[in-house]
């Protein structure tokens, strides 16, 4: 509608009421005055000393009479008219801390009356290099602004200004640098958006928050966008991405999740990213987290409000979509993982175990294996996985096999010369939550393999004999705390395994995910050669098992499946987004009183649904696991990793298992000889693995929106900052 100042706006940005960005973060009674903010979900971590709000007024008052007041200093001016009953406003001048929001609005009532409403919102307001809620920020931290072409910057804070630049889309189909956004060149395409014919130019806005570097690139229609005047080629929708890897850290990064991107920018998409969105620059879901709040609260208060969210990337792309939705909700709305994983931490028990039994093969275990055997213990379609895992990401168990070369070699951590220098471990980003050992002076270790019985999915089908499973057991070992190997097996530090279930780390999918609309976009790569082999199928179904498990159903998940050929992907990736957004339409347009769960259930569009590219590109929709759903089943076979190979049960919830004592009339028709019968007895002194009882130290999550403090707050203990206790 117009609003007071002649301007188009947005008239149902709030209308998508089971996703937090638009619920009003103040108290809500019908009939008085409401304050809520728009750029960001939780008034109390808004940061770069502005926010965009929204007030909401009875039907029987003036928008014209609004009063709003910061910190006691009248600010009516900055509000504008949005629809008859909001007036929406950048809030600036935002003090380091607490800040006071006040309105106050005449209504008539009774009698002739009048009486005065008002309504109060606390905002917190801090810094834009961080932290807001992810506690204490790592030192040293080694900038890459001019990877970017932004200005050169200065450790450990690494800010650079802002500057924006144009690209265009070619009738080549490549995007290419404009100097003038005035002007045309001739090799200028066009794009449709909402049914308007627009040129091809993208505004791209780069700069840092929250000590990375942020990118944000939208359609441009020729002037400058506005929270109060809405770029005409936007479809007010914007896609966040991320990217993929693991990392530890300790710098900058070169590159966002992508931002330039045709899927989303020609279906007038805005689409915004960080450096610390990228998993291999920024292994830990929480600073992820913050990143992405802290962007997406920018890009709100750049261009206005959006209708909704969208998650998009691959790999670790996928475990910071799965993560952020579920511990911190109303950041995305809905998220399209692919080629995922739940998370950094389960999917680091498969990892080591791959260098483990390489090692075991190459060393004890040399020549009683057979390749075939080897891969029925790893439980892989292909042992190429295991491969796969072991030259890429085994080496972040280590101190400094996996340092970036950014870091210098100088600063790095040695035992004797250099004790408390960098460790490139992937868990040091996650310091804040797993705490150090101080013993050792490395982040307390969530690796365990006590009591897990590898290979034995393998002898129960006889893929391997007693006597093979007995000697890879016997001599297997485990990794050390600088993720050497030894012969001991890898002991889990109590302390971490408290953290990661308390903090929901290791993701039961029971808290923001249950209510996040999901398609889950699987390219086949169990059996390609490395290093693509490690995006196995089985995460998919591990996700799935555990949003079951938490919830009863696992009907918010959609599986689509396609082999990695162009054209199936091509196919692939346009449906999940079309899909998500008719999605997340379909729960913005529903009205109705259900709660959040049950409207994303509900208003799950019919034809979105689990499914899988034949040949063709021709997609057909059926379980994937099902035997009986035929073409599907046959194409894209499921298999599972070392841990469901050792018994662990699909959800792989047990970051170290509680013990049960050696019964060997538990292994079916498989016999041991005496001799072999006491050799496991040492091999598992304690007992093995039961997984018929959970996880040691596996307890309910604590609730959303946990904050580990911010630059001042030094918390010890994780709080909840405005979302929900179990």
């Amino acid at each position: 509608m117009l609003g007071r100042a002649g301007r188009w706006t947005l008239t149902g940005a709030c209308a998508l009421a089971s996703l937090a960005i638009c619920a009003p973060a103040g108290a809500k009674t019908p009939g008085q005055l409401q304050i809520a903010t728009v750029s960001n979900p939780q008034p109390l971590l808004v940061s770069g000393g502005q926010v965009l709000v929204r007030v909401t007024v009875p039907s029987s008052s003036l928008l014209a009479e609004v009063k709003v007041n910061l910190n006691g200093h009248d600010i009516s001016s900055a509000f504008k008219d949005e629809t008859r009953k909001t007036l929406l406003g950048l809030v600036g001048s935002l003090k380091h801390g607490k800040n006071e929001l006040a309105a106050k609005v005449k209504v008539r009532a009774r009698h002739h009356r009048t009486v005065t409403l008002s309504a109060k919102l606390r905002l917190d307001n801090h810094p834009i290099i961080g932290p807001v809620f992810s506690g204490p920020q790592q030192t040293p931290f080694y900038c890459q602004t001019q990877s970017f072409g932004l200005a050169p910057a200065q450790q450990p804070k690494c800010s650079a200004p802002s500057i924006v630049t144009y690209q265009y889309r070619t009738t080549a189909g490549k995007f290419a640098p404009l100097a003038d956004p005035t002007q045309r060149p001739a090799d200028l395409a066009t794009t449709t958006v909402n049914g308007r014919t627009v040129p091809y130019i993208v505004r791209l806005e780069q700069g840092t928050i929250d000590r990375g570097v942020y990118q944000i690139a939208a359609l441009y229609d020729g002037a400058d966008p506005s929270p109060f005047t809405q770029d005409t080629s936007w479809n007010h929708k914007l896609v966040y991405t991320f990217g993929g890897g693991c990392n530890a850290g300790y710098h900058q990064g070169t590159g966002t999740g992508g931002v330039l991107n045709n899927l989303f920018l020609s279906q007038g998409y805005a689409v915004a990213s960080n450096t610390l969105n990228v998993l291999d620059q920024n292994c830990s879901p929480i600073i992820s987290a913050e990143a992405a709040m802290m962007t997406k609260e920018h890009f709100i208060e750049t261009y206005g409000p959006v209708l909704f969210t969208m998650g998009s990337g691959l790999s670790g792309g996928g475990i910071q979509q799965y993560d952020i939705a579920e511990s911190y909700p109303g950041i995305l709305d809905g998220i399209v993982p692919g080629i995922s994983f739940p998370d950094p931490i389960t999917t680091g028990g498969p990892v080591t175990d791959c260098r483990l039994l390489i090692n075991y093969n190459a060393g004890p275990g040399a020549g009683l294996l057979t390749s075939d055997q080897l891969t029925s213990i790893s439980d892989f379609i292909s042992f190429n996985s295991c491969t796969a895992w072991n030259l890429s990401f085994a080496s972040r168990a280590t101190a400094t096999d996996s340092c970036d070369s950014s870091i210098p070699v100088a600063v790095r951590w040695n035992p004797t010369t250099n004790p408390n220098g960098v460790k490139c471990q992937s868990t040091e980003q996650i310091v804040n939550q797993l705490g150090r050992d101080p013993k050792t002076g490395f982040v307390r270790t969530a690796l365990d393999n006590i009591g897990l019985q590898y290979g034995l999915t393998a002898l129960k089908s006889g893929a391997i004999t007693p006597a093979q499973f007995v000697a890879l057991n016997a001599s297997i070992g485990g990794l050390d705390v600088q993720g050497k190997s030894q012969p001991a097996r890898t002991v889990a530090d109590p302390k971490a395994l408290d953290a990661l279930y308390r903090d929901d780390i290791v993701n039961s999918g029971s808290l923001g995910l249950a209510s996040t609309p999901i398609i889950d976009e699987r390219y086949d790569l169990d059996a390609l050669p490395p290093i693509n082999s490690i995006h196995t199928t089985e995460w998919s179904y591990v996700m799935r098992a555990r949003l079951k498990e938490a919830n009863g159903s696992a009907a918010n998940q959609v599986i689509i499946e396609s082999q990695p050929l162009p054209a199936e992907v091509a196919a692939s990736d346009a449906y999940v987004v079309d899909g998500m957004d008719r999605w997340l339409t379909a729960i913005m347009n529903d009205h109705s009183h259900r709660s959040a769960r049950a409207k994303v259930l509900a208003d799950r569009p019919k034809d979105v649904s689990d499914g899988c590219y034949l040949p063709g590109a021709q997609l057909i929709h059926a379980p994937l696991t099902d035997p009986a759903t035929g073409a599907c089943a046959a194409r894209f076979p499921v298999a599972g990793n070392t841990r469901l190979g050792a018994g662990q049960p699909l959800s792989q919830m047990a970051m170290k298992c509680q013990l049960a004592p050696l019964n060997f009339g538990s292994y079916g028709n498989v016999t041991f000889t005496a001799d072999q019968q006491t050799q496991l007895k040492a091999a598992f002194p304690n007992g093995v693995c039961d997984y018929s009882k959970p996880g040691v130290g596996q307890q309910k999550p604590l609730g959303v929106w946990l904050s580990y403090g911010d630059e001042t707050s030094g918390l010890t203990k994780p709080t909840l900052i405005g979302g929900r206790r179990r």
